[in-house]
């Protein structure tokens, strides 16, 4: 079992359902972690072959979040873990996505999810 961590991934989206949030871009961070298998032979072999191809995986992420609109951070970040879990060669993910400067006096404001097959 390896573990494949996508780290502080920046992107513009439209995030909020406030009358400013809808109409501009905010940006979002997000963390990804999938677990996958690795074939043996793979590992002998330093050939990409029956591997998860996590770049792959990383456009469409990129795609869904810069194309959406999403009013609340709970759908984004399910949109986002669902996508991911359509590859077969993902075992288990886990997705958090940073929204800053949601409030006042804070950071961000982050919401998690995880699913297992």
């Amino acid at each position: 079992m390896a573990k494949i961590r996508v780290k502080n991934l920046l992107i513009r989206t439209y995030i909020g359902f406030n009358p400013e949030e809808l109409i501009n871009k905010q940006d979002v961070i997000i963390n990804i972690e999938i677990q996958t298998d690795i074939p043996d032979a793979t590992l002998k072999n330093d050939e990409p072959v029956d591997i998860l191809d996590y770049k792959t995986i990383t456009k469409k992420i990129i795609t869904l979040v810069q194309e959406g609109r999403f009013k609340l951070l709970e759908v984004l970040t399910k949109n986002i873990l669902d996508l991911i879990m359509e590859h077969e060669k993902v075992t288990s993910a886990k997705v958090e996505v940073d929204k800053p400067h949601a409030l006042r006096f804070a950071e961000s404001v982050s919401l998690e999810m995880e699913v297992k097959r």
